[in-house]
């Protein structure tokens, strides 16, 4: 049976895994009551958990390092309430052979090399290249969806990876090469970092001590 999580954890964990983004789109991550989230946002702002700063125009939140930890603290809590441990694991198991494929195909996406540069831009000129970049992410796409929905299976929050990482590899099909790479729009790259972030931090690891 799928769980749903309260809206204080769904809030901060909307700040984790966006890393930086303004109250519409923390509400947006998870269908939240925009009134509901700004409210939540401040009483989270007194207790030093999050921060609002400006930069460049825009205004957003970001997680304090307390903030950071009562995240965990709550997803840690969360996860052996519902028992999804064991399963959340696995799971992150199978996702990271996938992952390095996904940050090659993506190198492959950026970068072309040629006779005598092995580090130049991939101008999409090649549509064999190209083409055999979209068919690395198509398998991808297939292979992350039954791991979705073992993760739906263990807490609501966990939904929609799979239909946005499809919708973004369709719109780069279609001839959006952005959708392929891109931080700034919900392409495949910027879907699968949330979901690395999410897995990360659903069961307290260092991003930066995986093998």
């Amino acid at each position: 049976m799928t769980r749903d999580s309260p809206l204080g954890l769904l809030v901060l964990h909307a700040v984790r895994i966006t890393g930086f983004a303004d109250t519409p789109v923390v509400a947006h991550r998870y269908g939240l009551d925009a009134a509901e989230t700004k409210e939540t946002l401040l009483d989270a702002q007194a207790r030093g958990w999050v921060e609002h700063t400006a930069f460049a125009g825009a205004g957003g939140w970001s997680l304090t390092e307390a903030g950071r930890a009562e995240n965990e603290r709550r997803l840690a809590a969360e996860l052996a309430r519902v028992g999804g441990a064991e399963e959340v694991r696995d799971v992150y198991r199978e996702f990271l052979p996938l992952n390095a494929l996904l940050l090659q195909a993506c190198t492959d996406w950026q970068l072309r090399p040629a006779a005598g540069d092995r580090l130049a831009v991939n101008d999409h000129s090649d549509p064999a290249w190209d083409a055999g970049v979209l068919s690395e992410l198509a398998g991808i796409d297939r292979a992350l969806t039954p791991l979705a929905d073992r993760l739906e299976g263990v807490l609501t929050r966990f939904r929609g990876y799979d239909e946005r990482f499809t919708a973004a590899l369709a719109r780069a099909q279609g001839g959006e090469g952005d959708w392929v790479d891109r931080t700034d729009v919900d392409s495949c790259h910027r879907v699968w970092f949330e979901l690395h972030e999410d897995l990360i931090a659903t069961l307290g690891l260092d991003r930066h001590a995986e093998p």
